[in-house]
């Protein structure tokens, strides 16, 4: 129902001053683009908004392997010579 009143009142807009059948085709058209499409638009924007949040995650809290930790330079230590 309020897919087909948004088609109306878009198809109302677009037509301008020619009404009649042209509005009607482009409110249908364009409920009917809309009804297809914005399912999909929406999952795309979710997985989107939850890559970025994991991504953010990840970011937040990063693993370093063991050997990367802090440790005294080379050049600091005394060789048993």
């Amino acid at each position: 129902m309020m897919g087909k009143l948004f088609g109306a009142w878009l198809g109302k807009r677009l037509a301008g001053r020619n009404s009649g059948a042209k509005g009607a085709l482009l409110g249908f058209g364009a409920a009917a683009l809309a009804r297809r499409s914005v399912p999909a638009l929406a999952a795309v924007t979710v997985g989107g908004w939850a890559f970025n949040r994991w991504r953010d995650r990840r970011r937040a809290h990063p693993r370093y392997p063991s050997e990367a930790g802090p440790g005294a330079p080379a050049s600091d230590t005394r060789s048993p010579s």
